[in-house]
């Protein structure tokens, strides 16, 4: 997958329901701060920690800019990948350096003894996280530029 092209809207799940005639796809539509959006989840959705969406829940959804969406309201998008938020906490996707500072240099972390870190799969990563591309939960930043941050938890996107 390539993480690059990855758009996110963030927001509650108002309702997810089967798509018609295809039980192994569902549509979730999730209240953002620029209205309503409805994602498409596949199989191929990834779903990070495999955790059950349900209504109210805060998400984090991306989808792919370089694949055809139809022009309508409100938009719909096929869900690439899906993170779960507890309250005030943040996601952000992206690659990172070995100064750990994102490729846009939008965000720098801080990793504590504290800080989980995991492949996809929910597996422990021993590695250095620096030079991948990384799901990074937090909360606070500082006001520096770029803004730092010492993340909960950090998913590492093989």
């Amino acid at each position: 997958m390539n993480y690059q092209s990855l758009a996110p809207v963030s927001g509650a799940v108002i309702n997810i329901r089967h798509q018609q005639g295809n039980c192994c796809s569902q549509q979730l539509s999730l209240a953002s701060q620029d209205g309503q959006t409805i994602f498409i989840l596949s199989p191929e959705t990834l779903v990070l920690g495999n955790v059950r969406l349900r209504t109210g829940m805060r998400i984090i959804a991306y989808y792919d800019t370089s694949l055809p969406v139809p022009l309508i309201y409100p938009p719909q998008y096929q869900a690439q990948l899906i993170a779960v938020l507890r309250p005030g906490e943040q996601g952000y996707l992206g690659y990172f350096n070995r100064d750990l500072v994102s490729a846009n240099q939008t965000l720098k972390l801080n990793i504590a003894p504290s800080t989980t870190i995991s492949t996809v799969n929910g597996q422990a990563f021993d590695c250095p996280v620096a030079g991948h591309t990384l799901f990074v939960y937090y909360s606070n930043t500082t006001r520096s530029i770029p803004p730092q941050t010492t993340p909960r938890k950090i998913v590492i996107l093989c």
